[in-house]
């Protein structure tokens, strides 16, 4: 009987070690030392394409081109997750709402869209999100964050109100932000008229101030609302790369260091309703709801952004032991190549800059 037992605690032991080795190296799998370097020695080789603040406890250490105007892509949809929480938090939406998919897809536009408005769609259905062509609103907010869908952010924007989206820019005393507008809206400015060229376009859409190009992309975003047939009017074949690139430099801008202002309140449970951080835990918080997450943590919140010539990437944490990191890394220029590779080895940069102290000294601009 003692030798029986003997063997079982042994085949116990065994179990358990086994098991720590393979938990061991799937972490390291995650700690991939050249996809770090890569995306760290290419913000080297590009620093007048790149922004980059990091601070910790309050204290920097990282910076570059802190201050330049940088478009933000879907990394904007911050303010709309925190204009979401607020509007929850007094009782002005109901999160826990239906809403039909059909009210949603009236801003969809498939060329700038198609992947993450459909990515979404295929993962609602894959977690039976989907109630007779009808989803909860909090998961449209929670998808906004995830995918990065335009047509979601739009129609966010719509139902919070873009003026109460822009306020925040305020709240958050965020003094060099562009205006936030709706993205399909925003599309139609690049119609070409008749008996005029690419080239008249281009040169009257850079004489455009921040005001006027807003205000016509949300004309065109209530043309879009109230005229099911007004999307047609849109040519994708004359969305030319000129036209496509202005689009992407146009998108609302700020500078990392502003987002890790942005960061920083969050991360401190300041400047909004302490009420509102619960929805902002469900919506920008997503990183919690992995249990590894939870025994380190007490909140992660987290958004990228990116289009074929944009990466955009925010992350904010305070660990269980009170250390605070705030971070903001901004791309701008890219080749389709290029945006596709730092996706690749932006993941790995993070978790080693992370885990490892020596990697995170030399991080240097």
């Amino acid at each position: 009987m003692k030798l029986i037992l003997s063997l079982r605690k042994i085949k116990s032991g065994l179990f358990i070690l086994l098991t720590s080795l393979l938990l061991s190296n799937a972490a390291n799998a995650q700690l991939d030392p050249v996809k770090a370097d890569s995306f760290y020695n290419f913000i080297k080789a590009n620093p007048q394409r790149s922004a980059v603040y990091i601070t910790r406890n309050d204290t920097v250490i990282a910076r570059l081109n802190e201050n330049k105007l940088m478009p933000l892509a879907s990394t904007v949809g911050i303010l709309i997750a925190i204009e979401f929480a607020q509007q929850s938090t007094h009782e002005m939406i109901n999160e826990n709402a239906y809403v039909s998919l059909t009210e949603i897809e009236k801003f969809y536009i498939p060329l700038i869209d198609s992947a993450n408005y459909n990515s979404w769609l295929a993962d609602a259905k894959a977690h039976n999100e989907i109630k007779n062509g009808s989803i909860k609103l909090v998961d449209i907010a929670r998808a906004l964050i995830t995918f990065g869908s335009y047509t979601i952010a739009d129609y966010l924007m719509d139902l919070l109100g873009f003026d109460s989206v822009k306020e925040n820019i305020a709240t958050f005393k965020l003094k060099q932000h562009t205006a936030v507008y709706p993205f399909a809206g925003s599309l139609f400015t690049y119609h070409i008229p008749k008996k005029s060229s690419e080239d008249k376009l281009l040169k009257s859409l850079s004489k455009y101030s921040d005001k006027k190009y807003s205000m016509e992309a949300y004309y065109n975003h209530l043309d879009i609302k109230q005229d099911s047939t007004f999307k047609e009017t849109f040519n994708p074949e004359k969305f030319t790369p000129r036209l496509m690139k202005m689009w992407n430099d146009n998108l609302p801008a700020s500078t990392a260091k502003e987002y890790v202002m942005i960061a920083q309140a969050l991360n401190n449970r300041e400047v909004i309703d302490e009420d509102a951080y619960f929805p902002i835990g469900e919506v920008l918080e997503q990183p919690m709801e992995k249990k590894e997450n939870q025994k380190l943590y007490k909140h992660y919140g987290a958004k990228t952004g990116k289009t074929s010539y944009i990466f955009t990437r925010v992350f904010y944490f305070t660990q269980k032991d009170k250390t605070r990191i705030e971070s903001a890394i901004f791309i701008n220029g890219l080749s389709p190549a290029e945006e596709k590779k730092l996706e690749d080895w932006h993941p790995a940069f993070e978790a080693v800059y992370l885990s490892d102290p020596v990697f995170r000294s030399k991080v240097r601009f």
